[in-house]
């Protein structure tokens, strides 16, 4: 059941950033059930013509550098770094906080940027690279998070040379994020 509570977090997460709310019921032999309301989309009565949706422009930046990417979860780590590896990036994976201080301990490991989940089991995004900047002090950083209520307040994360990108985002927006970072 903690397991369940912690893959929980995240989706808790979104429904209150967009002022909705979410409950739960478990019973045992009766299963869980949730319920989650979500605020009402008023749209205007008449409707305006509707521009066609571009699509997002592609990318052309070849980027160069070593990425540690720090993502709990599996999915979102193969879309970033898959993205990453196509744009020209060297990528080392880590699936928590501790194993990427593990693969840190290597000091002839070269990393120019650390791209990091904020809310992670364990060891937070914020947590970790602090620990890791004692020894690395010029790596930059992308903190990354659908949810980051109270980890960095109102002023952004007090952390140097590292910036904030919201999840969901697309693979340009993380490409153009990390070349950003680096030159």
């Amino acid at each position: 059941m903690k397991a369940l509570a912690l893959g929980c977090q995240r989706p808790t997460g979104i429904v209150k950033q967009t002022g909705g709310f979410i409950f739960v019921d478990s019973a045992i032999e009766r299963g869980t059930e949730f319920t989650v309301f979500l605020p009402i989309c008023e749209t205007a009565t008449h409707v305006e013509a509707e521009l066609p949706v571009q699509p997002e422009a592609q990318s052309t930046r070849q980027g160069e550098g070593v990425v540690l990417l720090v993502e709990d979860e599996a999915p979102v780590r193969a879309f970033a770094t898959r993205a990453l590896r196509l744009k020209g990036y060297t990528v080392l994976e880590a699936d928590s906080a501790e194993e990427a201080l593990r693969l840190l301990e290597d000091s002839a490991l070269s990393v120019d940027v650390f791209v990091t989940d904020v809310v992670m089991p364990g060891m937070d995004g914020p947590t970790w690279v602090r620990k890791a900047r004692e020894t690395r002090p010029d790596a930059r950083v992308i903190f990354v998070s659908g949810y980051t209520e109270g980890v960095f307040g109102d002023t952004g994360p007090d952390i140097s040379n590292s910036t904030f990108l919201p999840k969901p985002f697309s693979l340009n927006q993380l490409t153009e994020a990390v070349f950003q970072q680096l030159n």
